[in-house]
């Protein structure tokens, strides 16, 4: 037989199973276009030269290496979909006479069609789209949009070498199956149905304990550094628990639904009852694999969204005032130059400021042991870690206009994460009294960023529990001008303390708006990319669970209208196993986004996001549309399973 036979032979082996083929070329189509789009974007040189251009590559080229992990992982799984559909064909040709090395061919052919039509369309649309995708991301961005047209040879090149490693490592894969199995086990490799699983109470028990355990972490996260360090345990824990109390955890409630016979003994549930139980192992993993899609998805796209909405939030919680300098290593008198610096360019520009805000301070990182304040010199994560600032009681009665005295051992304390509450406070060897706890902050010295427990204590001196080499003398204020004004001040004043040697940093939320944007927006535009791969992901699993489910159910039904059920309780049947099939992930992914969202908002602090009702707002409409889409899948889906289990 020569290479042709084989070629024709798999064109209509394509043809023949265009149910299953077609959509798993889709999907790779879509997946080499987001690769190479995503590929081109972080290499494209029109992001260079700007303001956290480098943090957004890095970010692009970590959104390109999960789509490529993703991917391979993703398209293995649907693979498998794909061979057990066939193995009762493949297993017919090895009975009338084809060898396995000649099945072998034919699926290498079979592969190579696969393989060149998706690479082919995949490249060809992200070439095509790779304009499009930069002209959203420049949008988001707020940059300038350049048109033109480019083709980048390396992001094709890059995208040949993944997706033909992924494609040969499927279809080694799919040989060595066929190789190790014989040709009854292909006859009937479609048609094996799973035994009655046993009740798995050590598992179930397990998948509670995992769940309940990521649930809590997420709920009793307190700081945002703390949530940093313990989001992903409590991923990997939902994870365990969702996979085992699907497989498990529903063996164990469909048993016990089994011993309800006033509910077990109706037609319509126990057909789905007994059938979900007969094959719980399979449609365990692939409703656990649903689940956890989709959580994906409302998380990417939930967070990403209220980031780039909430931009300008984030930048006024980081940066509370147009202009905040940072003096270190400056001695008193080199304050009233760097004042009356401040004071001439403000005059010779003509501009008002307000809400001005100075004092000195000193602060540390320290470890709470035993309600002690360990001073740390080196600041590093420590669960236990806490910032202190010391700040001068003078300075605290000049901003506030009060005239309270302390003594060496006594300070006033506040905390804008927690109340204090005990009458003394010791730092490293140093006990003072607490003359009194602020309920509302010194104007502007509340921080909206802190991302762990933060205090500050007001002294006679701060020396007393500080080197002066650690002394910094902060400036803040407003100015009533226009950004370009602001910008314009900034640098004269950076310009200024430079010529006078004074070593002063400063910030602004002008200086700073683009980078802002850069981060935030190349957050949104990853999300949108990989929200989109696990939407697709998900389509796909439940389109294939569909299909697979309705080939094992269709002569099931047959021999159940053969023995004296009507067709509408057939289908009322189909309906009731269908609806707890589609829904229980989606429930389930609901409750995992509900105790998520503690631990989230935690984590969107870190990059100063501290408007929760903006996240809160996100999430929920995300899930709205998320569940209109769903929605969507399930008409789609269940019209083709009736159509399969009708024919």
């Amino acid at each position: 037989m020569d290479n042709l036979f084989y070629l024709r032979l798999a064109m209509i082996n394509i043809k023949k199973n265009s149910k299953t083929y077609i959509p798993f070329i889709i999907t790779c189509i879509c997946t080499i276009m987001m690769f190479y789009i995503m590929h081109a974007i972080s290499i494209n040189e029109g992001l260079e030269g700007e303001s956290g251009s480098e943090s957004l590559k890095t970010l692009l080229r970590l959104g390109t290496i999960i789509i490529g992990i993703f991917s391979s992982i993703f398209l293995y799984y649907t693979n498998s979909f794909l061979l057990k559909r066939r193995k009762k064909e493949i297993g017919l040709y090895n009975v009338l006479g084809l060898e396995k090395k000649h099945i072998a061919r034919v699926l290498l052919f079979e592969s190579i069609i696969t393989s060149l039509i998706s690479i082919t369309l995949g490249v060809v649309g992200g070439v095509v789209l790779n304009k499009l995708m930069f002209l959203i991301l420049l949008k988001l961005l707020n940059f300038e949009v350049a048109f033109g047209f480019s083709i980048s040879v390396p992001s094709m090149l890059m995208t040949l070498i993944v997706f033909l490693g992924i494609f040969i490592l499927i279809l080694l894969s799919n040989l060595l199956q066929i190789r190790m199995l014989k040709p009854i086990d292909l006859l009937k490799g479609s048609q094996h149905g799973e035994r009655e699983p046993k009740m798995k109470w050590a598992m179930t028990i397990v998948g509670v304990i995992a769940l309940g355990t990521g649930y809590g972490i997420a709920l009793s996260v307190q700081s945002p550094l703390a949530a940093l360090n313990q989001f992903f345990i409590a991923v990997i824990l939902v994870m365990i628990g969702t996979y085992a109390l699907f497989t498990a955890g529903s063996i164990a409630l469909l048993k016990l639904l089994r011993k309800n016979k006033s509910f077990y003994y109706q037609t319509r549930h126990f057909i789905s009852i007994s059938g979900m139980l007969y094959r719980m192992k399979q449609n365990a993993v692939g409703l656990a694999n649903i689940c956890i899609l989709s959580t994906a998805v409302l998380v990417t796209l939930s967070s990403t969204v209220a980031l780039y909405i909430g931009v300008e939030d984030a930048l006024q919680s980081r940066f509370p005032r147009d202009i905040i300098m940072a003096a270190s290593d400056i001695t008193s008198s080199e304050v009233q130059k760097l004042e009356e610096i401040l004071e001439g360019e403000i005059k010779n520009n003509r501009l008002n400021i307000k809400d001005k805000l100075n004092y000195w301070n000193i602060t540390f990182g320290a470890e709470v042991k035993d309600d002690k304040f360990i001073l740390m010199k080196e600041v590093g994560y420590n669960p236990n870690m806490s910032m202190l600032t010391a700040i001068p009681v003078s300075d605290y009665n000049r901003l506030e206009g009060k005239g309270v005295s302390l003594s060496d051992d006594e300070v006033i304390i506040f905390s804008p994460t927690k109340k204090y509450g005990k009458d003394t406070i010791t730092i490293d060897e140093k006990t003072f009294k607490v003359k009194q706890e602020l309920d509302l902050p010194v104007l502007g010295m509340a921080s909206e960023t802190d991302i762990v427990e933060s205090y500050v204590v007001f002294l006679k001196d701060i020396n007393l529990i500080g080197s002066n080499d650690n002394r910094k003398y902060l400036v803040s204020f407003d100015v009533e001008s226009s950004d370009q004004n602001i910008l314009l001040l900034a640098n004269n004043l950076n310009q200024k303390f430079m010529e006078n040697g004074l070593t002063v940093r400063i910030e602004s939320p002008v200086a700073n708006r683009q980078h802002f944007y850069m981060l935030y927006g190349g957050l949104f535009f990853i999300g949108i990319f990989l929200g989109s791969l696990f939407l697709m992901a998900t389509v796909l699993i439940i389109y294939y669970k569909q299909i697979s489910e309705g080939y094992d159910d269709k002569v099931r039904f047959e021999i159940l209208q053969k023995v004296g059920m009507s067709k509408n309780e057939i289908q009322r049947t189909i309906k009731s196993q269908i609806l707890t099939v589609f829904f229980l992930p989606l429930a389930s992914t609901v409750l995992h986004i509900t105790f998520a969202f503690p631990i989230i908002t935690k984590l969107l602090a870190v990059l100063n996001l501290n408007n929760v009702a903006l996240f809160r707002l996100s999430t929920v409409m995300t899930i709205l549309v998320f569940a209109a889409i769903y929605a969507a899948i399930y008409s789609l889906t269940a019209r083709e399973y009736y159509r399969i289990v009708n024919d």
